[in-house]
């Protein structure tokens, strides 16, 4: 390696030996479907994307029939919404482990993940909102002497 000389000389050497940002790709599997996992507590989902009527189906049932509560059905939906691809595209989701609501928020995340696998440009949008990002909240174990996590048993002086 040759011996730089001055602070122009570093500035050159530091631009050459650094490649543009990482360029995002569209990937798609054989059926033409983009593919993502999506995490939040102890719930995992997976989900599949591909262009249809705008139908969320997850665990072989319709969303609105398996998240019942009406916030859980807008928090899944936040990304569609956010990127103006509502009615575009077809959701299959199979979720495992966790409650209810950690599974919408599982949801997703995987489907923003799944959108921004199909349609890489929508990256700037979903990351700044932070559906990109995993929330890595997970419940604090219990320790022994202590009823729960933190909470100790009920002091009694008599």
């Amino acid at each position: 390696m040759a011996e730089l000389q001055s602070l122009e000389e570093l500035g050159g050497a530091i631009d050459a030996g650094q490649s543009e940002a990482p360029v995002h790709v569209q990937k798609l599997d054989a059926h033409g479907r983009a593919y993502a996992t999506g995490k939040r507590k102890d719930a995992i989902a997976r989900v599949w994307i591909k262009p249809g009527t705008g139908k969320i189906t997850v665990n072989k049932k319709d969303f609105v029939e398996y998240f019942a509560r009406p916030v859980l059905q807008m928090i899944l939906r936040q990304p569609i919404v956010l990127t103006d691809r509502d009615g575009q595209y077809d959701v299959i989701a199979t979720v495992t482990g966790g409650g209810l609501s950690g599974q919408a928020g599982a949801l997703r995340h995987g489907i923003s993940k799944a959108l921004t696998h199909y349609e890489p440009e929508l990256r700037g949008v979903l990351k700044k909102e932070g559906f990109l990002t995993r929330d890595s909240r997970v419940v604090e174990r219990k320790k022994y002497g202590k009823r729960k996590a933190r909470r100790s048993f009920q002091f009694s002086k008599r």
